[in-house]
C-alpha cells in the first residue's frame, strides 16, 4: 500500500481579538520596522542636546547643530512618509502608494501654518475651526500634519478597501496604472476632509481640556499629563500640549506643562532596561539598550511602540 501523501499545513497567526487588541496589533505592525532607526534618530537628538549643555547655546547657531538636528528630526518630520510605507504594507496596499499618501500630507503647501501665513481664513466651520480654501467646493480644513501618526494610518486602512474594490473593476491590464489612481483620487481627499479634521478636532479638544484643567491647578495638570502622556504619544496628540508650552517659555522663559510628562518617560526607560535583563528573546534584548539609550534623551516611541505597547502589562504599570 502506498504511503498517503504528507500534506503540509499552513499555520496562519489568529488574528486579535477586540477592538483594543487589533489597534495595538496594527499600531505596533507599522512602527515595529523602524523601531531601530527611531533609537538611533533619538540618540542623536540626546548627543545633539548633550553638545549644547557642553558648549552652552551658541552651539545652536552652528552649522554642525542644524546638520546633526536634521538627521535626528528628519524621521519624525517626515513620519507620515515613513509609516504610509509600513501600513501599506500591514493592509496590503501598494507601498508606494503609501508613502504618496504620507508625503501628501507632509506637503508644504496644504499646512495650516503655511496657509494661514498666506491670507485670512475665509470662513469658519462649528466645532472643526476656520478654512483657508475649498476642494471642489467643499471648505477644506487644514491641519499639520508633519510628525503625525493615526492620519496616514487611518488613510492607508482606507486605501486597502479602495483597492479591494477597484481590483475588481480595473481590466488586468490597466491595473498598474488605474487602481493606484482611484486609490489616490479617492483616499487622499477623503482623508484631508474628514480624517484630518476629525484627528485636528481631538486635538483641539485635547487642547483646551489641559489649558482649563492648567488654569484650575498647575500641579493637577502635571499629574494628568503623566498618566496620558504614553496614550497620547501613541496617537500623536501630545503635539496638543506643544503650544501651550512655547507660549510658557515665551511669557515667562520656563514651562510647567510638559514637565509633567518626565516621570512618565524615565519610568518607561527603566520598565524597558528591565525587560532587558528579563527578556530571552535575543533580538529583543539587542533592540532593548539603544531603546533605553534613545528613552534616556527623551524619544520613548521605540520604547513605546516596540516593548511597552505589545506587552500592554508593563504598558499599564509604566
Amino acid at each position: 500500500k502506498l504511503a498517503e501523501p504528507v500534506v503540509k499545513k499552513e499555520v496562519e497567526e489568529e488574528a486579535p481579538q477586540g477592538l483594543f487588541n487589533k489597534l495595538i496589533d496594527i499600531i505596533s505592525g507599522c512602527f515595529q520596522p523602524i523601531l531601530g532607526p527611531l533609537c538611533a534618530a533619538g540618540i542623536i537628538k540626546g548627543l545633539n542636546a548633550l553638545l549644547v549643555f557642553i558648549l552652552g547655546s551658541s552651539f545652536n547657531n552652528s552649522g554642525t547643530y542644524m546638520i546633526l538636528n536634521a538627521i535626528g528630526d528628519s524621521i519624525f518630520n517626515f513620519l507620515p512618509i515613513i509609516l504610509g510605507y509600513t501600513a501599506a504594507k500591514k493592509f496590503n496596499v501598494n507601498v508606494i502608494v503609501g508613502m504618496i499618501i504620507g508625503a501628501t500630507l507632509c506637503y508644504p503647501t496644504i499646512q495650516t501654518d503655511t496657509l494661514s501665513a498666506a491670507g485670512k481664513a475665509i470662513g469658519t466651520l462649528p466645532f472643526i475651526g476656520s478654512y483657508y480654501t475649498k476642494f471642489i467646493g467643499i471648505p477644506f480644513v487644514s491641519g499639520n500634519y508633519t510628525s503625525t501618526v493615526v492620519p496616514v494610518i487611518c488613510i492607508v486602512a482606507l486605501a486597502a478597501q479602495i483597492q479591494k474594490i477597484a481590483k475588481k473593476f480595473v481590466p488586468e491590464m490597466l491595473q498598474n496604472f488605474f487602481v493606484p489612481f482611484f486609490v489616490l483620487i479617492i483616499s487622499l481627499p477623503i482623508g484631508l476632509l474628514v480624517i484630518g479634521p476629525v484627528v485636528s478636532l481631538l486635538t483641539t479638544v485635547l487642547s483646551n481640556m489641559f489649558a482649563g484643567l492648567y488654569a484650575f491647578s498647575p500641579i493637577v495638570t502635571a499629574f494628568v499629563i503623566g498618566a496620558l502622556w504614553q496614550c497620547l504619544v501613541i496617537f500623536g496628540l501630545h503635539w496638543a500640549l506643544v503650544p501651550m508650552a512655547m507660549v510658557n517659555i515665551g511669557n515667562l522663559g520656563y514651562d510647567t506643562i510638559l514637565p509633567g510628562m518626565l516621570g512618565t518617560t524615565f519610568a518607561a526607560t527603566g520598565v524597558l532596561a528591565a525587560m532587558y535583563l528579563k527578556l530571552k528573546d535575543e533580538n529583543k534584548k539587542a533592540l532593548a539598550i539603544p531603546g533605553v539609550i534613545s528613552a534616556f534623551c527623551g524619544v520613548t516611541e521605540p520604547a513605546i511602540y516596540g516593548f511597552l505597547l505589545p506587552e500592554k502589562t508593563p504598558f499599564v504599570f509604566s
